[in-house]
């Protein structure tokens, strides 16, 4: 079981996937209106509630608790075989994100959220090189982790060339890279490679793509978050698809 903390990590788990909650701990005297619409969705779904001090809710709690937190069964992962499945369901339109050696729980959180907000179809990531779903992705997430299918596969280079069978294009990410990702088309089936910072993409992933793009920078910064990152690369893919 995991603690989910947060209001509105709370709220969009009860929305969303009611029968994962189990408990739902309340700060005793906190009545205000965001607090009452958590109460009315665990009435709604036969959620025990139960009412604790804030030192018991900050002893569960991994970051800013908000004055509520649910128990929770653990949240779903995806394998290869239901990724694939889903490129051939969406054919043309499918748009995926790879996250190579992404670790951080706030970054992986802040990239499912960025990919809610993109329409992005599945977030892949290795299954001996990422966090998973833990508490702080999910909050971090704020209800995104719910949403979006998070894909654990054992060897990322291989998942790609099993989607570019399917049709898919792949663009990596990297800094050295000729073309900014505005110079690219990305309106077919794609995957967008991120690589964490620093290190960037390991080199099987690397080969495995078939374009590489950069971030223009214009500052002595040489680089950003990957997480915001991320979001500019996933809207820059909105941008195109829309015209």
């Amino acid at each position: 079981m995991d603690w989910i903390f947060g209001i509105h990590a709370v709220q969009t788990m009860l929305k969303t996937a009611p029968s994962r909650v189990r408990e739902l701990h309340v700060q005793r005297g906190r009545s205000d209106d965001r607090l009452q619409k958590i109460h009315k969705l665990a009435e709604q779904h036969d959620v025990p509630l139960q009412w604790a001090t804030i030192k018991q809710l900050d002893k569960r709690a991994e970051g800013r608790h908000q004055g509520v937190m649910a128990l929770c069964s653990p949240g779903e992962t995806y394998d290869e075989s239901f990724l694939i499945r889903l490129a051939k369901d969406k054919g043309a339109e499918g748009f995926f994100l790879m996250l190579d050696g992404v670790t951080d729980p706030h970054n992986l959180g802040a990239c499912l959220r960025s990919a809610d907000g993109a329409g992005v179809h599945g977030v892949i990531v290795p299954k001996d090189n990422s966090v998973g779903l833990t508490p702080v992705v999910t909050k971090v997430a704020c209800g995104a982790a719910e949403t979006v299918p998070l894909i654990m596969v054992t060897n990322l280079s291989r998942t790609l060339d099993k989607l570019q069978q399917q049709g898919a294009w792949v663009v990596g990410t990297a800094g050295e890279a000729e073309h900014t990702i505005y110079d690219l088309d990305l309106t077919g089936p794609l995957v967008l490679v991120m690589g964490a910072e620093g290190t960037g993409m390991r080199q099987l992933t690397r080969k495995q793509c078939d374009f590489l793009a950069k971030l223009p920078m214009a500052g002595e910064v040489s680089s950003l978050n990957v997480s915001v990152a991320t979001g500019i690369c996933l809207f820059e893919v909105v941008r195109q698809r829309r015209q």
